[in-house]
């Protein structure tokens, strides 16, 4: 009888729809950053703004910082979609966002900055960090391959 108000209180049916919600998440983050630095891939003059952008912010090396993020970003989205080593884009995630992260808080405000200018790549990198530690779920590419890995051979 508790059993049924145990699970009730702790919304434990919503298990279920773990592997769709990995799905979502890993679809809606991969797009977005496909999205959002296709225009610096498409665009050199974008590119040359990202870099500018980078300078200001006092990036260490941007005509280097500027492309290396944005290729790693596409990379990353196109990694998420089908969930293919999707620990791996995770770590990627992290990182790159992480670095994102401390080069806005010390900008050239001089002062930690901790304001929703850090939301997005704080988002970015929790995200990542999940990715990176549950992997894809059951809706990906890294699934299949592991049934594959897991299947006995003839």
């Amino acid at each position: 009888m508790l059993g049924w108000l145990r699970n009730l209180f702790l919304l434990t049916g919503l298990a279920t729809f773990a592997p769709a919600a990995f799905f979502a998440l890993r679809l809606y983050i991969g797009a977005y950053l496909i999205w959002g630095v296709s225009g610096s891939i498409v665009h050199a003059a974008r590119m040359e703004e990202f870099e500018g952008f980078l300078r200001v912010i006092g990036s260490p090396w941007p005509d280097l910082a500027a492309p290396l993020s944005v290729w790693t970003q596409f990379l990353i989205g196109w990694l998420l979609i089908p969930g293919l080593f999707t620990r791996w884009a995770g770590i990627l995630l992290t990182i790159n966002f992480l670095i994102a992260m401390g080069l806005i808080a010390t900008s050239q405000w001089g002062y930690p900055r901790l304001d929703r200018e850090l939301f997005g790549p704080a988002v970015c990198t929790l995200v990542g960090l999940v990715l990176a530690t549950h992997g894809a779920g059951r809706w990906s590419l890294d699934a299949v391959l592991e049934q594959a890995r897991l299947r006995p051979s003839r």
